[in-house]
């Protein structure tokens, strides 16, 4: 019998918090109003806290109350997936109350928020941009603070989507045959990505598109195209030669040796 009778309490306890929280809601007390945002901000009931935060935040601008208000606010959007307006209004924060014990948690909160916002590669990258500014802007305020690190990850990781997304425009003209265009792509990628993990792909890519497109050019075209793809062999196999992509390498090297061998035959 003693289940039942805790399991009527709990309910009873749950009506009771709804129907005080509704009370609370609909009058005017805005100090009731921000006492009960905070327990339930407390406990992790942020929906029902942000409620009462959106009703009072206006009335306490300018009071002491406001900064730990503020800044509950912001994280509640944070912690809620409202990443656009926790950016925002944890950047009002910074703004506001600069000397805040707070504000470099709010400062990293706000770049973080704008790292979240970042689309996968393949769709606009201009919140990419963003998020990496915000977290260098951070680490340039806070160059000692302990998120240094997560934040310096954090643009590794945006970076490596940027890198992703220009590598796989190079890769797409290598797909659709348009052999010109990928090893131009691939020159610009290697250029721009020094330190890129996508750098050995690149380097193949390029090898194979300017083997390609030698093979399939017009007969007055292909040996000088051939000369050029064996270019692009001696640069991949000076970085790479003994890595597992080498093999591949040595295979259209080989043709390309055949090719030239039987043009010089040939001519003679």
């Amino acid at each position: 019998m003693r289940f039942p009778v805790f399991l009527l309490l709990c309910i009873s306890l749950l009506f009771a918090s709804c129907g005080q929280y509704q009370k609370v809601l609909r009058k005017d007390d805005i100090g009731k109003k921000y006492a009960f945002a905070d327990s339930l901000y407390t406990i992790g009931k942020y929906k029902k806290a942000l409620k009462l935060m959106e009703q009072i935040v206006p009335a306490y601008r300018g009071k002491p109350q406001a900064e730990k208000l503020m800044f509950m606010y912001s994280n509640t959007f944070y912690k809620l997936g409202d990443f656009y307006s926790a950016g925002y209004q944890f950047e009002r924060f910074t703004q506001a109350y600069p000397n805040s014990d707070s504000t470099e948690v709010a400062y990293f909160k706000s770049a973080k928020s704008f790292y979240q916002l970042s689309e996968r590669f393949s769709l606009d990258q201009r919140e990419t941009y963003r998020g990496m500014e915000k977290l260098q802007g951070f680490i340039n305020t806070y160059p000692n603070s302990d998120k240094r690190i997560e934040a310096n990850e954090l643009i590794t990781e945006l970076r490596t989507k940027l890198e992703k997304k220009q590598f796989e425009t190079a890769r797409q003209y290598y797909r659709i045959e348009d052999y010109k265009a990928a090893i131009e792509s691939f020159d610009n990628f290697i250029a721009d990505n020094p330190g890129t993990v996508y750098r050995e792909e690149a380097f193949l890519y390029r090898l194979k598109a300017s083997y390609k497109l030698a093979i399939n050019s017009l007969p007055y075209l292909v040996q000088e195209r051939l000369l050029t793809a064996k270019g692009h062999y001696n640069s991949f196999i000076k970085y790479y030669k003994s890595t597992d992509s080498a093999e591949e390498a040595n295979e259209i090297n080989d043709e390309i040796e055949k090719r030239l061998v039987t043009k010089e035959t040939k001519s003679t």
